[in-house]
This record gives C-alpha cells, sequence and structure tokens, in this order.
C-alpha cells in the first residue's frame, strides 16, 4: 500500500511561483513512476508532469512545459513539482499519484490507482 500526503499549495500572484511536495510511505513507492495531475472546477483532471522511479525521464504537458519542474529525492521518498511563471489557467487542485504499471509514468490518470488528497494552488491576475 501507498500513502501519498501533497503540501505547498497556496495563493500567488500570476508571474510567481510555488513548490509543491508528495511525501509517499509504503514499502513499495520506491519503484513506481510518480505523476502529478491538476483538476480544475468543471473540468477533467489533467496531466502535469510525470517522472520514473529513479527521478530520470522527466516529462511535463505542453501546457506547463518551461515553466514546471518535476524531481524526485529517493532518499526522502518525496517527489517535487517546482511551479514558476504561474498563471491564472493554472488554478486548480494538484494531486500526486503514483503509477506501479508505466516506466515512465503514464499521461493517463486511470492509470494511477494510489493518490493524494490533493493541494489548492489559486493564481490571481
Amino acid at each position: 500500500q501507498v500513502q501519498l500526503v501533497e503540501s505547498g499549495g497556496g495563493s500567488v500572484q500570476a508571474g510567481g511561483s510555488l513548490r509543491l511536495s508528495c511525501a509517499a510511505s509504503g514499502h513499495t513507492f520506491s519503484r513506481y513512476a510518480m505523476g502529478w495531475f491538476r483538476q480544475a472546477p468543471g473540468k477533467d483532471r489533467e496531466f502535469v508532469a510525470a517522472v520514473d522511479w529513479s527521478g530520470g525521464s522527466p516529462r511535463n504537458a505542453d501546457s506547463v512545459k518551461g515553466r514546471f519542474t518535476i524531481s524526485r529525492d529517493t532518499a526522502k521518498n518525496t517527489v517535487y513539482l517546482q511551479m514558476n511563471s504561474l498563471e491564472p489557467d493554472d488554478t486548480a487542485v494538484y494531486y500526486c499519484a503514483a503509477d506501479p504499471k508505466n516506466l515512465y509514468g503514464s499521461s493517463w490518470s486511470s492509470e494511477y490507482p494510489y493518490w493524494g488528497q490533493g493541494t489548492q494552488v489559486t493564481v490571481s491576475s
């Protein structure tokens, strides 16, 4: 069993930065790819970024490329999402998730059986 707890959300003005953290527990976590997703009110949950079990092969959705960076500290069992140049359209609840099946982390939320509770990010113009 994997448990995930996000933190670091908050309110920021456009152009600002936030760093989200996802602390994981569970003996199998270290073997799983990890992903970040977000869900804005009235919209579907969308892929943001993913990283493989070792912290390698990071990739982002086109909407955040060049602004967001996913990373992983295997010693601390923590995954991060550094978000720079935030825009009002980035406002959403952000979730981290664990993917036990796909080496590099899927961009499909249905592939992730383990989810955190989410953390709110609000960007004002």
